[in-house]
This record gives structure tokens, sequence and C-alpha cells, in this order.
């Protein structure tokens, strides 16, 4: 199946399907889990609670924000691709870091927790025929379908990992 087209998503998703080159979402999962997942199993121990400023996140907190997405991310992409058409609100990505307490966290289980829901996902979206695919719904007040879902959880890690390879490390 191709991959997604600008209209099948929020403009706001386009930094985050634009990081996935590859056409088939299928290959994207094999290449970009493994190198994320890579990535953060190999972050010095002692850059983990780093901030690169006031007010912005830690690593820890970075990848706990990962986890909770691909979890949201992965919600919407069944229930739109099960036709539950119900309006999904946005999420305060911001709110959900002060809730998570990640300070008290072993790395090692962060990292295992995002490569287990990230194997939930690819799970998910190979279990999807075609026609399952291109259903979409209302999340965060835009259209987007269920094949953008998979692209944008996709890209968002590829994001993340950019940004904390850039002012983190």
């Amino acid at each position: 199946m191709a991959r997604p087209s600008q209209g099948d998503y929020g403009a706001f998703y386009e930094t985050y399907v634009s990081k996935v080159k590859e056409d088939d979402i299928y290959d994207a999962f094999k290449r970009h889990s493994a190198e994320v997942l890579d990535f953060f199993e190999n972050i010095p121990h002692q850059k983990l609670n780093y901030a690169y400023g006031t007010g912005k996140w830690t690593i820890r907190q970075v990848l706990q924000h990962l986890i909770d997405a691909e979890r949201i991310f992965a919600y919407r992409a069944l229930r739109f691709a099960r036709k539950d058409y119900t309006p999904l609100s946005p999420f305060d990505e911001n709110e959900y870091a002060v809730e998570a307490r990640v300070d008290h966290r072993e790395w090692i289980d962060m990292v295992e927790e995002f490569q287990l829901v990230r194997l939930s996902s690819e799970h998910l979206f190979k279990s999807l025929n075609e026609e399952e695919l291109k259903r979409s719904g209302i999340a965060s007040g835009v259209p987007v379908s269920v094949l953008s879902l998979g692209y944008i959880l996709i890209g968002h890690a590829i994001h993340h990992m950019g940004i904390v390879k850039e002012r983190y490390l």
C-alpha cells in the first residue's frame, strides 16, 4: 500500500510523516524500530536526567513521552480501524510528562517498555488489511487515516531521537 498523502492527516503531523522515507509501513517498522531501540539502549546513564534548558524534558521524560504517544497513536489507529469513529481528544504531552514521575524508574525497564509497546504497534499494523488502513477518524480535531497514524508514530520516535542526538548528547 502506498504511503499516506498530506490530505490523510493534519498539517502538524507532516514533521513526523516526512521523517519516514519508506513507502511500505512494514519496512519502516522493521528499520526504525530497531534503530530507535538501539539508540536509547546506548545512551550514557549520566545523561538520563539531563535537560538542555529550563522547562525542557530530561531524556527519561523524552522516552516516557515516546511510550505514552506510541500507546495513544496505536489506540487511535485501533479505534478507527474497527470503525469506531468517535472523535478523539488531543492529549497534553506536557501534563503527561509531569504526571509520569519517571525519576524512580529503572532505565532498562523503560527501554524494555518502549520495545514492547512498539512490538505491539507493529503487530497491530501487521494485522490490518488495506481497507482497514484506509479508514480514518477525527483525532485532535483533524481527520487522520489509520495508515497515517502508523507513519506518525514511527516518525514521532525518529523526530525525538534526532532532538536527543542534537540537544542532549
